[in-house]
């Protein structure tokens, strides 16, 4: 057999190569020098155009990178400062505290779940033509000192500066309704200290938080320039004293306090006349005492001289003011030491002594409920207690009387018993009107708190449709009477006219929109009131007729009712539904009303007089007295209802006084 074949040979060769000998020859081992060196390599293997084109590509995104950056800043930059202002608002709303005492902004309203409340429009303010709307507070400053006020032939803009604070924060809370009314819940409120405390003093804002003012129009100028004809009269005849007697180039005294000087300061300040104003501050340091024997009437002097004062200190920020307005607060006091805690209509101030009429122990329903909003903010501004107290205790006690008519209230009562007297009349005109005012005004000062006041207007005004209301022929105009023991007097005083401004604020605030409709229907009937004559002028008390009679008007006129005294009630109704509402109608009313003033009331030699006689302009029997509530209130209230700036005093951070002097709505605290 053959021999076996043994398998072919293979041969192997062995290398081993150390790490520094493979780096020798070019390996890879990831190391950054290499990856360098490889790249160049590669780079430098690139043609000139290869490089060139991928120079070009990277400088175009780096372009590109930067643009799109810039693009991206602002809504990064918005979205956290919206992050931050949410933040911050959500710590804010928790605890309500006054800003300042200058301009408080008002409460939060109620915007979200009104439920059947959803469709009341005042609840919104429609917007004004050529307003300049700011979301912030503001704050009025004190006449410029550059600015030089022109006359009406020489039109400039001098209306002062308005400043903004923070924007007002709408929150989502539930509401409660009560007999158609959409109101905020209830919150607590931090009472005045009993410990005295200095004032603050309303805060300047930084001038690039001011708003550009806006320019005044030529009504407002001619409001200027009535103004300024009545102070020339005043300030000729009567300065110092208590009321210009025109005709006479005289005066007469009530109070012996210049009493049209302090209720013409803070219309001053808001018409800007700086030279006035300044005047008028001089004799408050100088001349202005309070300490004398003389006796003042509580209502009169709270509303006409703390209100006016209290006014101008939040306007102006001068402590003078504020200081004045401690003082006379304080003499006005003892009024209050009575058995039933329900004030004197008259005080002594020099003596401290306080007593009712000489004839009765009786006081006004409508006097001794209208002082509420000037000695609660004066307890708000001092730290002392002791004046809202006083009147606090007095709201409470007429809440709690019997003797009311679904809401409506006697004229008159008593300050040994406490108790309603001459029972079965009721009105809104004299004597118990700014009742009804103060109830609804005192729920809006204190933030829409004190819903027993709210509730007590709801009945009021409930009480006015049922028993007090009623329509005119031939015109139908809606008109609010009164009721005597049961019988319906178609007899209405111009003071009623006060009754569309408030419900028309009511429903500002967030009350039924009837209030709203029976507003507008009022203020018509107010307007007619001064239409309807031959002079163009309201007279104190009108009577309208039931029953169409053939060549009779709405309204009769008897005689010992036909005077003018130059009242607000109507103008200051015209102010508050345009400002609400935008309609130019009302500002074309209040036009032709300022221009019958100027026509039949208006005294050559400086001022304004009263008249006896609207109804024949050839017999006027001008009485040659000029109230002082014509530059407090007439004269102011013509000039706001002129003015498309809706905040010249923000309704939403002022409410007035009875005698047309703006107060700081309360931020709950």
């Amino acid at each position: 057999s053959a021999a076996p074949t043994s398998p072919p040979r293979r041969d192997f060769i062995s290398v081993t190569l150390s790490p520094e000998e493979v780096v020798g020859v070019g390996g890879y081992n990831n190391s950054k020098a290499w990856r360098r060196r490889f790249c160049w390599r590669k780079w430098k293997q690139l043609s000139r155009l290869q490089r060139s084109i991928i120079l070009f590509l990277i400088a175009a995104l780096a372009v590109c990178g930067v643009i799109s950056c810039t693009s991206m800043g602002e809504p990064w930059k918005s979205l956290t400062n919206k992050s931050l202002d949410d933040r911050r608002t959500e710590a804010e709303i928790p605890g309500l505290k006054l800003a300042n005492p200058a301009v408080l902004p008002a409460p939060q309203k109620a915007d979200a779940n009104l439920g059947d409340y959803a469709e009341l429009s005042p609840q919104k303010p429609p917007k004004l033509p050529h307003v300049r709307r700011s979301p912030s507070s503001l704050q009025l400053k004190p006449p410029r000192r550059d600015v030089k006020l022109k006359t009406r032939h020489d039109t400039s803009r001098i209306v002062e500066k308005l400043v903004q604070a923070e924007k007002e924060v709408k929150t989502e809370k539930s509401v409660i309704s009560w007999r158609g009314a959409v109101i905020e819940p209830d919150q607590s409120t931090e009472p005045p200290s009993s410990k005295i405390k200095e004032p603050e003093k309303p805060s300047s804002l930084e001038a690039e938080d001011q708003k550009e003012p806006v320019p005044i129009n030529e009504r407002q100028l001619a409001v200027i320039e009535a103004f300024r004809h009545a102070w020339k009269g005043y300030k000729e005849f009567a300065w110092g004293h208590d009321e210009l007697k025109p005709l006479s180039k005289s005066y007469s005294e009530w109070f012996g306090l210049g009493l049209t000087l302090i209720d013409a300061l803070d219309t001053m300040w808001i018409l800007g006349l700086k030279e006035e104003f300044e005047e008028a501050r001089k004799w408050i340091a100088n001349d202005l005492v309070f300490d004398k024997n003389v006796d003042v009437n509580l209502f009169e002097s709270t509303i006409r001289i703390l209100g006016g004062l209290l006014s101008t200190y939040h306007l102006s920020g001068d402590s003078l003011f504020l200081e004045k307005a401690k003082d006379i607060g304080n003499r006005l006091m003892p009024a209050f030491k009575t058995p039933s805690k329900i004030p004197y209509s008259d005080v002594n101030i020099g003596r401290g002594t306080a007593h009712p009429p000489r004839w009765t122990s009786d006081s006004t329903v409508a006097e001794v409920t209208s002082i509420q909003l000037e000695f609660r903010e004066l307890s708000r501004l001092t730290g002392d207690e002791k004046f809202q107290k006083a009147v606090d205790e007095v709201m409470k006690h007429v809440h709690t009387l019997s003797g009311k008519k679904d809401g409506l209230v006697p004229m008159f009562i008593n300050t040994n018993s406490g108790q309603f007297t001459h029972l079965g009349v009721y009105t809104l005109g004299a004597r118990a009107d700014s009742y009804y005012e103060y109830l609804l005004k005192q729920w809006i000062q204190s933030g829409k708190k004190e819903n027993e006041l709210l509730e007590d207007y709801m009945r009021a005004i409930e009480g006015v449709k049922k028993h007090l209301l009623q329509r005119s022929q031939p015109k139908k105009l809606t008109f609010v009477g009164e009721l005597a023991h049961g019988h319906f007097s178609a007899k209405m005083d111009h003071l009623v006219c006060f009754l569309p401004g408030t419900l028309a604020l009511g429903a500002h605030n967030g009350l039924t929109a009837d209030h709203m409709k029976l507003a507008e229907a009022l203020v018509e009937t107010c307007y007619q009131m001064y239409a309807q004559v031959a002079t163009g002028l309201s007279p104190e008390i009108v009577h309208f007729n039931l029953h169409a009679q053939k060549g009779h008007k709405d309204v009769e006129i008897k005689p010992a009712d036909r005077h003018n005294l130059l009242r607000p009630e109507t103008v200051e109704s015209l102010f508050y539904m345009y400002r609400f509402t935008g309609d130019k109608k009302y500002q074309d009313w209040g036009w032709e009303i300022l221009q019958s003033f100027n026509k039949y009331t208006r005294v050559p030699t400086g001022g304004y007089t009263s008249i006896n006689n609207v109804e024949n302009p050839s017999s006027l029997e001008p009485r040659d007295k000029m109230e002082s509530f014509f530059l407090g209130e007439t004269l102011k209230y013509m000039f706001l209802l002129f003015s498309d700036d809706i905040d010249l005093i923000n309704l939403d951070k002022f409410v007035f006084n009875t005698e047309a002097h703006p107060l700081p709505i309360w931020l709950p605290a």
